[in-house]
């Protein structure tokens, strides 16, 4: 038997632990805090790095909107310090590191979390899921990601050059361009699943190797699964926003968040297609298997068919009696062959006919 396999689980750490105790169950525990805000106004645009959380703190009070994205989930001591400033609950900085936590929204008195996943697929076209927490309060909005890199480009560069209405809006608007990143980025997402989906297709009617196609599509499924845990619980999270009856989101926003929703829908149902697909290329990936193995079984079953009465004839003549009236007859081994040579040319001929060859 092969070795079995070690299996490690992220819910060990919650064990024992008080509710609202911070424990980060990511991988990338030596990742160092980074930390970008952008402060702007119509009219202007501040970006920095800042080198501390508590140069943070200065904008929780000030008249411009701020955006101010961390990235670095296992320092924790700074996540506590940024969790204490803005008033968040405990429960909510809990959230925020645990990195398994299914997408989500919490509404509270003074802010909004909300839970994402971000995806995209690297240059290896392996999927990449990060969890992305967003917390929207009355000028700001915090993101909390796990390590640098993210789909938030393009809306970087909205910000610097005012592109578009996001310098005039308000926070609720920033929250909506944020969530509206991740979510335009699904779709990129399921276009690659499609591309893989049309390569499998190909590959399945070139003959490609058993092993091969095999783990392709358990790769598929596997992806399709997780794309699927993410993008769901969206339709979800907007409709808890079109719900809610906060201050926070201004009606002239909710047009905006209601297009989102019309986004997922759409990419819910591609997915949905997909998932269809990839269960149906495995169903034809098991009926091709099943018909190359009835050929074989085929093949074998006309030889030994071909072979039942020749044998019959071979096993008769090969017994030890003496009175055997053809055993001393002086043609009688050019008539054996004569016979089993007309019985298998006969069969090969009657198998044709019947189609079975």
């Amino acid at each position: 038997m092969g070795k079995k396999k070690v299996r490690t689980t992220k819910y060990k750490k919650h064990i024992g632990q008080i509710p609202g105790a911070l424990v980060y169950t990511g991988s990338k525990e030596t990742n160092p805090l980074f930390i970008e805000s952008f402060d702007y106004t119509p009219d202007s645009c501040t970006e920095l790095e800042l080198k501390t959380v508590e140069e943070a703190f200065t904008y929780k009070s000030s008249n411009s909107k701020t955006w101010i994205n961390f990235n670095g989930l296992n320092n924790i001591s700074e996540i506590e310090k940024v969790g204490k400033h803005y008033n968040l609950h405990p429960l909510i900085l809990e959230d925020i590191v645990n990195t398994s936590q299914r997408p989500k929204i919490d509404e509270y008195d003074d802010y909004l979390f909300v839970v994402l996943k971000m995806m995209y697929y690297d240059d290896n076209e392996l999927l990449i899921s990060e969890q992305v927490s967003l917390v929207l309060g009355s000028n700001y909005v915090l993101t909390f990601q796990e390590a640098e890199g993210d789909v938030f480009d393009s809306l970087r560069d909205r910000i610097r050059t005012a592109k578009g209405r996001i310098r005039t809006e308000d926070a609720d608007y920033l929250l909506y361009a944020l969530i509206d990143a991740i979510v335009d980025n699904y779709f990129m997402i399921a276009e690659t699943m499609g591309n893989k989906i049309e390569d499998l297709e190909d590959n399945l009617f070139n003959g490609q190797t058993k092993d091969e196609l095999t783990h392709q599509i358990q790769d598929l499924k596997r992806e399709i699964l997780k794309i699927r845990r993410a993008v769901y619980p969206i339709r979800e999270i907007i409709n808890r926003i079109d719900k809610s009856d906060t201050d926070l989101i201004e009606e002239k926003t909710m047009h905006f968040f209601r297009d989102i929703y019309d986004h997922v829908v759409q990419v819910s149902d591609t997915i949905d297609i997909y998932r269809e697909m990839i269960w149906s290329l495995m169903d034809m990936y098991m009926t091709t298997i099943s018909n190359k193995m009835n050929e074989v079984m085929k093949v074998l079953t006309i030889i030994a068919t071909i072979f039942i009465p020749l044998t019959f004839i071979a096993g008769i003549y090969g017994m030890n009696f003496d009175n055997i009236p053809e055993l001393h007859y002086k043609y009688s081994y050019h008539i054996l062959w004569l016979v089993m040579i007309a019985l298998f040319i006969g069969m090969l001929v009657y198998f044709k006919r019947k189609k079975w060859l």
